[in-house]
This record gives C-alpha cells, structure tokens and sequence, in this order.
C-alpha cells in the first residue's frame, strides 16, 4: 500500500448495488473488493439492501458467525440484518439490511434532512423514498458496528457512499458520528443525466447551465439537491472521471478533489486454453442462435460486432451504432459479413417459443451445423417484448427496413435481456458472450466512466468509443489523443451535434476492421488486453488511498473545530 500520512483502520461502503447486480457500480465494487481485501482484509464491510425476501440471492453467502456478537446486539437494537459474504472474488464482509420498516417514519426523516441541509423532499419522486430509506439503514448498520466494536480502537474509519441514493446516510452520518471520515462518489450526476436523457445538449452548454433550475424545470429536485449538498458537506467528494468532473463543477457547483477511476480485475478473464475453448464456444452458440433465427449460415470469418450497457437510447450511443450498421449496409468497402449484436436489456417478456424450438433441434446434435434455412417471423429479435410496438431499437430497425435479408451483408440480432446464463436462448453468462465478439462499439454521448469498452479489452476485444466517455478519455491519455483500433480502442471525437459523423466513422472502423490480415487482427487484440492491464485496480487503487486520505484530514480539521 502507498505510504500516505493518513490511512484507515477500517472502510464501510454502501450501494444499492451491492449483492445487487444492476449497472456499472456493481463491476465497480465487485471487481475492486479482492483488491480491498489483499490491503485490509475482513476490514471492509459493504452494506447492502436485502430485498430477497423468500428467495435465494446466489450473489450472497450468509455466514451468521460473521460479526456474530454484533449481529445480536444490532437484534436487539431493532435492525434486520443478514451477515456474510459477497459471492465474488476476494469474498468481502457484507451486511445486508432489510430497510422497510423506516417507511413509517419517512417524515421524520425527511424533516431532520430539512434542517441539517433544507432539502424539500416533497420534491421527490420515483424511487426516492426507497432510495433514502435504505440509506438511513445503512447509517444505521455503519452507527451501530463502530458504536458496539470499533469506537474504543479504531480511529481512522471511513464510510464512503455511492450516488445519490446512499446521500440521506452520510448526511446523517456527519452529524451524528461526526468521528466517522465521509466520502462521496458520484457516478453520474443526476442532472447531468437528465438533461442527456431529454435530448438536450449538455456539453456545448454546460457552463451555462444552472443546475438548481434545471433540476426544477426536469422534476428531480430533490435529487439533485441532496447530491449537490452532500457533495458540499462531505469531507471528501470524489467522482470517476474528467469528464463527470467538469460536469459537477458547473452542475454541483463543487470541484472534486480527487478522482477515482474505475479499474477491473484480471480474475475474470480466462487464460490460455480455456480463454480459446471459451470463445470458440460462445461464437458458435450466437451463430447458432442467428442461424435459427434468420435461416442462413454463419461462418467463422464472419466479424462479431457488438454493443451493450443500459437501455438509454441516446445516451448510450445505442442510436448512432444502428445508424452506422444501417450505413453499412451499403459500403463496399466492408470485405465481409457482419453480425451485428446489440445486447441491451429491455421491457422483456419470454424467450421466444419459436426460437426455443429451433434450439432445442441444435441442443440434441441430432441435426448438421446451423442447418436452418428458412426465417423465423421477426429474424432480428430473441424474446418478445412487453412493448414491442413502441420499443426505440425494433423501431429504428423498422425505420430502416433492415429485416436480415439473405443478400444484406450486415445482419442486427436485438437481444433484450440480461445474460445470466437464464435467458432461455443463449444460456451463457454475459462475460462469455463477450469474449466471442470480434469488435464491440460503445459510441456513447453520456458516459461517466464506461466499463463496457474496459470489459471489452480486459477480454481482447477492441472497442471503438467516444471523447464523452471517461473511458475514452483515460485511453487518449494513455496512447495518446487520436487513439485508433490498432491500439486496442478507437476514440471518436463526438460533441452536441457531430452524430452522423460518428456514425460513419464507426462504419469506416468496421469496414478498416474487417479487412485486417489475420496477424493484423492479433495485433489489434493484444494491445486492447494490453491496455486493459493499465487500468487493474493494483493501478487505480491509490486513487482511494488519496480520497481515505483527504477525508480523514477533513475529518480531523472538522473535529477540531467543533
């Protein structure tokens, strides 16, 4: 561990995403713990919310002799809580906190916020109040471990928070246990969000902005001003990249004193013979699943193109990938077929019964490799959809007229679930899916980090994305601005209002991509894995070391003032 003047002797962290697999937070804590755990073993505890009541959470292994004596006391002090640990490499401690009892007293709560920061939760809306009270839980676990076992011998704590839904807790926990170091991390803020989603442009703007107005004229004040007086309060307020750094300079109207980039863990990713069997397998389960789906073969030369992340339209780039697949269609410098996979989950109904059928026939083996030769209604879709008639990617799709013809050498799959190895179609986890693409495209407009693109490469897969992911902004710094695909990520310069010009450079990589000699690809994918080791956490971990640092120093200046 860096030699820092201050360290600590003891972190809690809480997330709505911790044992609760949602978005990018949960890569972020998941793959950072084994790191954690190789500094301060057992001296990390994450908290949780434990909404499976009645069901198995596989993420979480519940092991009652873990803070058994503290387990007790916390009974009897009227918190519901599990113990054990977070099913991931490294194993950390997790509590997990059952928080609707605190519904009744909702009011209260939100009447303290009031007077410790005059935030009007009336103004409040969506998932809010559920949000808020699972953090005043989590305050309440935090209160009570260091309350009951570390205050007499631990002087150095810290309780780091991660975005706005975990804010109410280090509010309440800078004033109550204000011996308690706090950090804050946000991973987008939630009026820089906004505004992206409601198509408004964020960053030609973005000094013009005022953030308070604009969280009233888009209906989530109350959000934004409990981020944005938490990160004033904080003793130390962290964010994970320049970009998201600038935007809460002029929307929080706060500069972030250190910025904590998301790293990734090489445990993930297989080695040698296994990385190879693994590909092979996940290549021809997709053009299986193409081949059921639209009748006609795939072979192995043709390019895996794939996009994934979060179902926001624009935000994500989801829009320009479909545009630049479009504009493939009919670029004669494309030298081959492409399947193009676009892996965002969606308002999904079942796994289509159809197509269930036709894979249960490639199951058995009884049949030849992908002997399908007739297309199933709507080749371009696995499951159906709860909103089929309104959903934007079969939408633009249907505006496009791209329908998987035979003679189309670009082919879109639009696979709309999570993949947990329980979608019904693939039957893979979403890591081994990944390692079968050939180039992954993540044109986002609105991406604080990007762990997608990061995936990719740990998993040699080159990626293109774009200057308004913190991702691509890291990669620019490491290679240098201009950064191509022959270095393992190609970043696009995108603004406001270049979209068609992202779209077709997306469409000339793809075109470059699929002309490259076999040892040129190779290439390509080794300095994609070779980036990808730049950014393990045994890199990025200093950047917590120095935001534990500054928020024990605040920490310490505050106590003294009081």
């Amino acid at each position: 561990m860096t030699k820092i003047s201050k360290t600590p002797d003891f972190i809690f962290e809480s997330s709505w995403e911790v044992c609760n697999k949602i978005g990018g937070i949960y890569t972020v804590l998941s793959t950072r713990a084994k790191t954690m755990q190789s500094i301060m073993e057992d001296k990390v505890v994450f908290i949780g919310p434990d909404h499976w009541e009645g069901k198995e959470n596989p993420l979480f292994k519940e092991d009652r002799k873990i803070l058994k004596t503290w387990a007790v006391k916390a009974k009897s002090e009227g918190l519901k809580v599990r113990t054990g640990r977070w099913n991931i490499p490294g194993e950390p401690i997790v509590v997990l906190v059952d928080f609707k009892e605190y519904f009744e007293k909702r009011d209260e709560l939100y009447g303290e916020l009031w007077e410790i920061a005059g935030i009007d939760s009336t103004k409040g809306y969506g998932d809010y109040d559920e949000a808020n009270m699972f953090s005043y839980a989590a305050y309440l676990v935090v209160e009570s471990i260091y309350r009951n076992l570390l205050k007499k011998n631990c002087r150095n704590v810290v309780y780091q928070v991660h975005e706005w839904m975990c804010c109410l807790g280090a509010m309440f926990m800078q004033k109550y246990v204000p011996e308690i170091a706090t950090v804050f991390t946000t991973h987008a803020t939630t009026i820089g969000r906004s505004i992206a989603g409601n198509n408004k442009p964020l960053y030609d703007y973005l000094w013009a902005y005022n953030g308070i107005q604009m969280s009233q004229e888009l209906n989530v004040e109350a959000k934004h001003n409990l981020e944005r007086e938490t990160a004033h309060r904080v003793d130390c307020f962290t964010t994970v990249s320049s970009v998201t750094g600038r935007e809460c300079e002029e929307l929080l109207d706060i500069k972030c004193p250190v910025i904590l980039p998301n790293g990734f863990e090489a445990d993930f990713v297989p080695k040698g013979e296994a990385f190879a069997n693994t590909r092979a397998a996940a290549r021809k389960r997709i053009f299986d699943v193409a081949n059921a789906l639209t009748g006609q073969k795939f072979g192995d030369d043709t390019l895996i193109v794939a996009t994934s992340g979060r179902y926001e339209f624009r935000n994500k780039g989801i829009d320009v990938f479909l545009e630049a697949m479009n504009r493939s269609l009919r670029n004669e410098r494309l030298a081959g077929n492409v399947l193009a996979l676009v892996q965002v989950p969606a308002w999904v109904g079942e796994p289509r019964v159809d197509l269930q059928e036709r894979m249960a026939l490639i199951d058995k083996g009884g049949l030849e490799t992908q002997p399908f030769t007739d297309a199933l209604d709507r080749p371009v879709i696995t499951h159906d959809l709860h909103n089929m008639d309104s959903d934007s990617v079969t939408g633009m799709l249907k505006y496009f007229d791209m329908w998987n013809r035979p003679e189309d050498k670009v082919k879109v799959i639009f696979i709309p679930c999570y993949l947990d190895g329980k979608d019904g179609i693939f039957g893979r986890k979403y890591y081994d899916m990944l390692i079968g693409n050939d180039l992954s495209v993540y044109p986002s407009y609105y991406e604080p980090w990007g762990y997608t693109p990061l995936e990719s490469i740990a998993f040699h897969v080159p990626c293109v994305t774009t200057t308004l992911s913190g991702f691509g902004m890291w990669a620019n710094s490491v290679k240098g601005d201009g950064c191509n695909i022959m270095d393992g990520v190609e970043v696009i310069p995108r603004t406001d209002y270049n979209y068609s010009e992202v779209a077709d450079r997306i469409k000339d990589c793809v075109a470059m991509y699929s002309a490259l000699s076999a040892d040129e690809v190779e290439k390509a994918r080794k300095a994609a894995h070779t980036l990808s080791k730049k950014a393990l956490w045994k890199n990025f971990i200093k950047y917590y070391e120095k935001a534990y640092e500054v928020a024990l120093t605040a920490r310490d200046e505050r106590m003294q003032g009081n």
